[in-house]
Parts: structure tokens; C-alpha cells; sequence
């Protein structure tokens, strides 16, 4: 499987599954409807990542997350020339997986009436708006994700001719890195919803604006703080990285 198709897999799986479950708890007459969201979301979400991660490892490395590239980029564990390649297919991927979800789900869309739980099935929104905290939140988060990847990568991946070292996930590594997904939800999803990746957040969001809906809250006066929110963690985490290892 070439790499950038991996990426796009393992990120419409993940965005699948994981949209998946918020509209499960939160649209009208699901099974799961008014259960106990938060816990069934942030496992599902960890769980989420670990079967995205284990399918498409040894072919991409299963970043799956633009702030993934980006600050393995800046670690210098992942070259700056496959980086646009990379967050192209992580934020079509994510479109694909959320509009699967959608559909999954449609008779449910039908029937809920409140726009901004639609809305929630599809992106995050702060529980507080305060853009200067809720941009602090998306950036500990992500760093804190980024962070703890970069202790996790290792097996060496060849693409387009190039052997990379230290390029990506390996499958058994796809484990703590669902648990660590899990764990950032638990510990500090409350404020934001933890988007903690570009393209988990945008792309469903693109998709929630083209969904024929009336009177849609798509919210983009937020939707720049779980992209450059993650951004920025990404970036943090490769620096500090490099200069204490």
C-alpha cells in the first residue's frame, strides 16, 4: 500500500469510528443515546486510534495527525519533503471517515433537531469560549500527545527508495499510543474537546458545512483554534525534543 493512501485509510478509520461514537451517545433514538458519553467517547476515540494506528503503520507510519507530521518533522525523525503529501491525506481521510459516519447515522440526523449537538458529531467547540484559553488547551494537549510519540517511534520504512529510521509507529506500539489518546481525553478533554489534530477538526468540519441541513451552526469564527491550537503543540514538542535528547 503506498504510504499517502495508509495515511488516508487509517485517518478516514479513525475519524469513522470516532465520529462514530459521539453521534452514537448523542444523536436522537440511537441504542447509546444519553449514556454515558464522556467515558464511552474518550475510550472509543483511544480504541479509535490503535486499530487506525496497527492498519496503516508499516506502510505510513500511521501519523494520522498533521501535528504528528509536523513535529516529527521538527524533531527530524520524518522528512519536510513528505510533509504536504502527508497532511493532504490525513485531511481527505478525515472528510471520508466523518462523512461515513454521517451516513451510518442519517435516519438519527433526521430525526435530532438541535444544531449544535449536530454539530458536535462532527468538530469541537470549547465548553467555555475563551479563544486564548481554549488555543492554551488544544496546545498542552497536543503537546502532551506529540510529546509522548516521540518516545514511542522506531521501525524504519522505506518510501519512494529511501529507507527513513525512526520514521513512525510500529504495530505493537499502536497500543500506548491508543491508551495515550485515552488518557489525554480523560485528563484534559473537558475544556475542548481535545480535537489535539488539524485534520480530525477540519475536515468533518468541512463536511458538517456541505451536509444539507438548514440553519447549521458550522462555528468557523472557532475553527482556526483546533488548527493552529495543535500546530502550535506539535512544534513544541519536536523543539523541546531536540534539545533534550
Amino acid at each position: 500500500m503506498h504510504p499517502y493512501l495508509a495515511e488516508f485509510i487509517g485517518t478516514s478509520i479513525l475519524l469513522l469510528l470516532g465520529a462514530g461514537v459521539v453521534a452514537n451517545v448523542s444523536l436522537k433514538k440511537t441504542n447509546a443515546e444519553n449514556q454515558d458519553s464522556w467515558i464511552l467517547i474518550t475510550s472509543a476515540w483511544g480504541f479509535a486510534v490503535f486499530v487506525a494506528v496497527f492498519i496503516s503503520t508499516q506502510y505510513s507510519g500511521a501519523h494520522l495527525n498533521p501535528a504528528v507530521t509536523i513535529g516529527l518533522a521538527v524533531a527530524k525523525k520524518f522528512s519536510w519533503s513528505l510533509v504536504p503529501q502527508y497532511l493532504i491525506a490525513q485531511l481527505t481521510g478525515a472528510m471520508f471517515g466523518s462523512w461515513l459516519a454521517y451516513l451510518t447515522y442519517i435516519d438519527h440526523y433526521r430525526e435530532t433537531k438541535d444544531e449544535d449537538t449536530v454539530r458536535s458529531t462532527f468538530c469541537t467547540g470549547p465548553a467555555i469560549k475563551n479563544y486564548k484559553n481554549n488555543l492554551f488547551s488544544e496546545i498542552i494537549g497536543t503537546f502532551v500527545l506529540v510529546f509522548g510519540v516521540l518516545f514511542i517511534v522506531g521501525p524504519n520504512i522505506n518510501i519512494d527508495g529511501y529507507n527513513v529510521e525512526n520514521f513512525g509507529l510500529g504495530s505493537i506500539d499502536a497500543l500506548p499510543v491508543g491508551i495515550l489518546v485515552w488518557v489525554i481525553g480523560l485528563a484534559l478533554g473537558g475544556t475542548t474537546g481535545y480535537a489535539i489534530n488539524p485534520a480530525r477538526d477540519l475536515g468533518p468540519r468541512i463536511i458538517h458545512q456541505l451536509i444539507p441541513r438548514k440553519n447549521k451552526k458550522t462555528e468557523w469564527g472557532y475553527s482556526w483554534i483546533p488548527v493552529i491550537g495543535p500546530s502550535i503543540g506539535g512544534i513544541i514538542a519536536g523543539l523541546i525534543y531536540i534539545i533534550i535528547i
